[in-house]
């Protein structure tokens, strides 16, 4: 039987032991959801992979613009009319 925190712990092991940045095991939800909105996902699609009862806190809590798609959204004004 594990400890409740048995993955979260043996997670941050294998971040230090690699030489990478902490970051919490669930933080590893919140990446799957930007990176799949991110890649052309429905927000639909997107909320029941993650098991969500709503869209909102997929959009609100889980999603997140990369800087591409912020650079993408800013490029948009670079091509309206003066």
């Amino acid at each position: 039987m594990f400890e409740p925190s048995y993955v979260s712990h043996r997670f941050a092991k294998l971040l230090k032991k690699n030489d990478l940045p902490h970051i919490r095991f669930h933080d590893l939800r919140h990446t799957a959801g930007s990176m799949l909105v991110n890649q052309g996902h429905t927000i639909k699609q997107v909320q029941e992979f993650l098991g969500h009862e709503k869209a909102s806190t997929t959009l609100d809590i889980y999603t997140h613009v990369s800087m591409e798609g912020k650079k993408d959204t800013a490029d948009v004004l670079d091509l309206l009319p003066a």
